[in-house]
């Protein structure tokens, strides 16, 4: 028998039973269709993440204040202790001993709950100098940044993001700008409204209010001294961070008079960092949500061997007439195996177009969820192939015990099968 004729005999017996045919491919149909769907939410929550991550600025190294290692070696933590000064960074500044470094920021962290008339609103209020937008890429849409000279006489102004004005102002960025609002009591200034960057991801990024450091050290910090909880250094391109990196480590422990990297008093993390977590943490995601859907899969092909076994069994009767009149046991074999294929191979079609049609549906409806927009999927067609392959190599691996069953079958106790 050629592939031809087993194709066609093959077919003829499946379309004989089209409802048991069609519930079969379903199975294969959701399987791949599953994978092809939760691969691609899971490609675009990738993008999300990294676009998220991006546009906190470019080429950004972190540096934070940790204690030095204590009694028996242990380090009181990330991000603990006061050891980061002005002075550390003027020297970062200095393009003499850190020629990759472009600019070098202070940041304190000043939470507090903002007022405007009878409006309130909780938001992070960070001091810092006049190259926060620059350094951490925020454009301002309304009014301008605070200048150097508000920093030099800690001037009473801010700068606030969009999730603020439309909490405190309605909305309208134009109408905050001149405005008088009270962070901790204290009356401020609206100098200019951030343009928004977005709120999903890394958290809400428009839901921030920018002051000069210096009034933040005057006025929000108690009298607790001039504490800085992070730098913000940004490099001159992405090529050189490494380099970057290495300038500000050595600068700061000439500094603080360290010799030993091990007993440093702060932490850098650099953007690419953080990128490369991300990425580690959302590829095994990717990986998860596919092998959970690939279960789907394995149990279509179960559904396979199920009917293929109850079609050996209807058609004994066939298979010996077949055997008598000279068909091979390979005829016999080859007629199943298609038959098992051809049920996982058009589910397997049929199932890309419904995971590529449920994606790009997604992507084009903007769902939300908790007030979030989803990411949008994005198809990876590496994972179309592989789930259409496995869908076909499954009626292959499930459909090979029904075909040898048959093809094995006696054809005088085939023939006398009631």
């Amino acid at each position: 028998m050629s592939v031809l004729e087993a194709l066609r005999v093959a077919f003829s017996g499946l379309a004989s039973n089209r409802l048991r045919s069609g519930l079969t491919m379903l199975g294969i149909l959701i399987g791949v269709g599953a994978v092809i769907l939760l691969v691609a939410v899971g490609n675009g929550t990738t993008a999300r993440v990294q676009s998220q991550i991006q546009s906190l600025g470019t080429n950004l190294i972190y540096v934070y204040p940790s204690s030095a290692r204590g009694a028996g070696g242990v380090s009181q933590g990330f991000g603990s202790g006061q050891t980061l000064t002005q002075p550390d960074v003027d020297a970062l500044n200095a393009q003499s001993q850190a020629p990759h470094i472009v600019n070098a920021i202070p940041v304190t962290g000043v939470p507090g709950v903002m007022t405007y008339q009878s409006q309130n609103w909780f938001a992070q209020a960070s001091g810092t100098t006049q190259q926060f937008a620059q350094v951490r890429d925020y454009q301002v849409s309304a009014g301008s940044m605070f200048t150097a000279s508000d920093v030099t006489n800690s001037a009473r102004v801010v700068v606030i993001g969009e999730t603020v004005v439309d909490n405190l102002f309605n909305g309208d960025p134009n109408s905050a700008v001149g405005q008088l609002i009270k962070i901790q009591r204290i009356s401020f200034r609206v100098v200019g409204v951030f343009a928004p960057k977005g709120s999903a991801g890394l958290g809400n990024q428009d839901n921030i209010a920018v002051i000069p450091i210096s009034t933040a050290w005057a006025y929000l910090e108690g009298g607790r001294g001039k504490n800085i909880s992070q730098i913000i250094i940004q490099a001159d391109s992405s090529d050189d961070i490494q380099s970057a990196e290495n300038e500000a480590t050595q600068v700061l422990l000439n500094r603080h008079q360290i010799s030993d990297p091990s007993q440093a008093d702060f932490q850098m993390q650099s953007q690419q960092d953080i990128l490369n977590t991300a990425g580690q943490i959302t590829g095994a995601l990717t990986i998860l949500l596919g092998s959970i859907a690939a279960i789907s899969l394995v149990v279509g092909g179960i559904g396979i061997m199920n009917i293929m076994l109850v079609t050996v069994t209807e058609r004994t009767r066939e298979i010996g007439i077949r055997k008598a009149i000279g068909a091979r046991r390979r005829d016999i074999l080859l007629q199943f195996l298609i038959e098992s294929m051809f049920l996982s191979g058009v589910g397997g079609l049929l199932g890309i177009v419904v995971g590529a049609g449920l994606s790009a549906w997604a992507g084009s409806s903007g769902l939300n969820f908790g007030g979030n927009s989803l990411p949008a999927p994005i198809v990876s067609w590496p994972s179309v192939v592989l789930a259409f392959g496995v869908s076909v190599g499954i009626g292959l691996f499930f459909g090979i015990y029904p075909a040898n069953r048959a093809a094995a079958l006696n054809p005088i106790e085939a023939l006398r099968y009631e």
